[in-house]
């Protein structure tokens, strides 16, 4: 049995505040016996301001993929295994919604951002592809919000043997169609909808960390989660900030739930058209 934990969290433009407050949640993980932490997009940093009109002089700042902030959340890590997310410094002036996942003994994996929302398709560079990687718990990947939203990028994946999926998110309320409540928020629903069925659908346990809060026109959800490979809600935060954590039997969990029906190996992909 292994504790995971998903994180719901506000993070700011800041880095030197997200760091203080990544160090923070993590030694709250480490407490609880958590031996992989999914942190939001966005945890050194901070997110975006608005998705529909995004004040360009208020973007998040640029960060090296081997930069000294990155270095530091190696240091805090030690033996855990933890998934944050960040504005990533590429090639000439691109910028790309990056997240990573790291342990005291360095980097495991990376993963950039793939599906862009249209509303600010002109401020990121889009990844290009899903691969995952080995760690000391498995084999796993990584998404960034949006991403979840497209059933291919888990499938994908899971198709390249990740039994562990983190989703790490900056994912706001409706900005179209506002709710009273966030309970009865679109949005919100869609949220764990996308949570449930893609792990369901790939047999993965699957860990949602979200952004909480507000920043500048966006009103984040919060409602990270720990999600089962039958789609089974392990461990959730509300809105407010906290850790959702979960004690899992990580090969017994998605043993079990391919033991009879085993999605990908009942995949026809040459009927997929």
């Amino acid at each position: 049995m292994v504790r995971l934990a998903a994180a719901a969290a506000h993070f700011t433009r800041d880095v030197g505040f997200d760091l203080d407050r990544i160090k923070m949640i993590i030694s709250h993980a480490r407490d609880a016996g958590v031996a992989l932490l999914a942190l939001p997009d966005g945890a050194l940093g901070g997110y975006l301001t608005d998705l529909r009109h995004p004040d360009v002089d208020c973007l998040p700042p640029l960060l090296e993929p081997n930069g000294d902030e990155v270095r530091s959340v190696i240091d805090i890590a030690g033996e855990m295994i933890v998934c944050l997310g960040y504005s990533e410094r590429g090639p000439g002036s691109l910028r790309y919604d990056a997240a990573v996942c790291l342990s005291g003994d360095g980097i495991l994996g990376r993963h950039r951002k793939v599906h862009i929302p249209a509303g600010i398709a002109s401020l990121f560079a889009a990844g290009d592809g899903f691969s995952a990687f080995d760690t000391p718990l498995g084999r796993m990947g990584l998404l960034i919000d949006h991403d979840k939203t497209f059933p291919e990028a888990p499938r994908a994946l899971a198709v390249d043997g990740a039994e562990i999926i983190a989703c790490l998110s900056a994912w706001p309320t409706s900005l179209t169609n506002r709710a009273p409540r966030m309970a009865q928020d679109r949005q919100a629903r869609l949220f764990d909808l996308y949570d449930q069925a893609r792990a369901a659908e790939n047999q993965v346990v699957w860990l949602s960390s979200n952004q909480s809060g507000r920043h500048g026109a966006l009103h984040f959800l919060g409602r990270a989660k720990v999600v089962g490979p039958g789609g089974e809600i392990l461990a959730r935060t509300w809105s407010k900030g906290g850790l959702a954590v979960a004690e899992v039997d990580l090969p017994g969990a998605v043993g079990a739930a391919r033991a009879v029906l085993h999605h990908l190996g009942e995949r026809r992909p040459e009927t997929y058209r």
